[in-house]
């Protein structure tokens, strides 16, 4: 008898450790890699099988006198160098974005997460190779395969920061991405081009200002988080154009409101428009050179 393939959510309920009776009895619906159109939709008898959200935060572990302990502290400088060390520049990224889905259409999405995935210990290496599996298929295509190496390699970063909050992070951009499969596909297809952006983006930009339980929690911070993802994922807000959502975010922005680490923010802003003006300089030399050609 051939052997049936793993369906997709046990998969992840294996990376995560979700229970046994939280995972849907049947296979998940095939996805395709372009995402290009939204799944149809399930009968409203049989409704889609959904994991429980457990409580957002996972509980402290008691230390030796009873008293729970906090998780440690993520050092912030050293996750936000990894963010600068990609030099990605806002200026750009914002021409390029296109209509998405909702801030809060995201924000729902967090809200739905299961603990597992906020888990000091969650596995996010094998997490991610589940579900870039179906986000990009059995294809050997030369895009999709740089694509989800880049994946990888920002997953590879996170592990070794040793971070929790970094880890922690990563795992809720994953699960923005995996859970189509349990609530059904967004109103707008996210673009996988950017996914190693959105994932880097929110595990050493965001985590190193805000603890990632509170992008589950809080409502301020979890509307920070979705416009974060959806920003550096290439999408503006559905219902927002770049001015409003722009004002918007800089107005959630928590890096930019924290005092420890707003100059940090200021320099590497300053070396990006640097290098902005360096580039659009050699732009004007080079097209000069042509003319007179």
């Amino acid at each position: 008898m051939a052997e049936q393939p793993v369906p997709f959510w046990r998969k992840i309920a294996e990376a995560v450790g979700l229970s046994e009776p939280g995972l849907p009895v049947g296979p998940a619906a095939p996805r395709t890699g372009s995402q290009s159109a939204p799944a149809p939709a399930a009968p409203a008898a049989a409704g889609p099988a959904v994991v429980p959200a457990a409580p957002a935060v996972p509980s402290p572990t008691p230390a030796a006198g009873g008293e729970p302990q906090p998780p440690a502290a993520p050092d912030a400088e050293a996750l936000l160098e990894l963010w600068f060390a990609r030099a990605e520049d806002d200026v750009i990224a914002w021409r390029q974005c296109v209509p998405g889905p909702s801030a809060a259409e995201i924000g729902t999405r967090l809200s739905l997460v299961p603990a597992a995935f906020l888990s000091d210990a969650v596995a996010i290496l094998p997490l991610a190779e589940h579900i870039l599996e179906t986000e990009y298929g059995a294809s050997r295509a030369a895009p999709a395969a740089r694509r989800a190496q880049d994946v990888l390699a920002v997953v590879d970063q996170v592990r070794a920061t040793g971070s929790s909050a970094a880890r922690r992070g990563a795992a809720l951009v994953l699960w923005l991405w995996a859970s189509d499969d349990l609530h059904g596909p967004l109103s707008v297809p996210l673009t996988i081009v950017l996914h190693d952006r959105a994932l880097a983006a929110l595990a050493f930009r965001l985590a190193s200002v805000v603890d990632p339980a509170e992008w589950v929690s809080d409502a301020d911070r979890r509307d920070e988080a979705a416009r974060q993802f959806l920003f550096w994922s290439g999408h503006l807000p559905a219902g927002e154009d770049e001015a409003t959502a722009r004002s918007i975010l800089t107005m959630r922005d928590s890096l930019q409101q924290n005092a420890a680490l707003a100059q940090s923010l200021a320099d590497h802003e300053h070396r990006l428009e640097v290098t902005r003006r360096l580039q659009a300089a050699r732009a004007r030399e080079a097209a000069a050179r042509y003319s007179n050609e």
